[in-house]
């Protein structure tokens, strides 16, 4: 994210201060304050009824040609489990049904800056994909199968699934 020069408010060149314990950049006019807040992200750890895990192939950065789980931002006045499963409908056609609450994770990534992934478990009973332009490929994978996934946070999230899994 590209900071703030000049108030969004009233124009103002911005100035620097320590505020609430942290540097941040503020109007000497208005008193606005930039607060560098996350973005939120949800994310589909998306298993069909034969306990297959649904991966996909990113057809844009950031990580392109990656196998990741699908998701993506939320959209303003969304509920996280709604844009979760809008973000698997959209890139994938599947309608399906949060099971459970996977994790949240901060993470801070060099083309957005600072992310909260919300994670789910998604069921899905039809398991017939068609793939938008977001992505290359898609597939319903036996988790010792999977096409290997090198996104970190992606990886931890399948790692922390599974742990839940062995619990149940």
């Amino acid at each position: 994210m590209k900071p703030y020069s000049f108030c969004p408010v009233c124009a103002e060149k911005l100035d620097q201060a320590m505020i609430d314990g942290r540097q941040r950049m503020f109007c000497p006019s208005c008193s606005w304050v930039h607060y560098i807040n996350p973005l939120p992200v949800a994310v589909a750890y998306t298993v069909n009824k034969h306990d297959e895990i649904l991966v996909v192939r990113r057809a844009h950065e950031p990580a392109l040609n990656e196998w990741a789980l699908p998701g993506g931002f939320l959209e303003a006045g969304e509920e996280p489990h709604e844009g979760c499963l809008r973000e698997l409908m959209e890139e994938t056609s599947l309608s399906g049904k949060v099971d459970r609450l996977i994790g949240l994770y901060h993470r801070e990534v060099e083309m957005y800056g600072s992310l909260l992934v919300i994670a789910y478990r998604v069921l899905v009973d039809d398991d017939t994909l068609r793939i938008n332009h977001e992505l290359f490929e898609a597939g319903f994978y036996p988790p010792h199968l999977i096409p290997e996934v090198r996104i970190p946070l992606h990886r931890k999230i399948i790692m922390d699934a599974a742990l839940h899994e062995g619990v149940r």
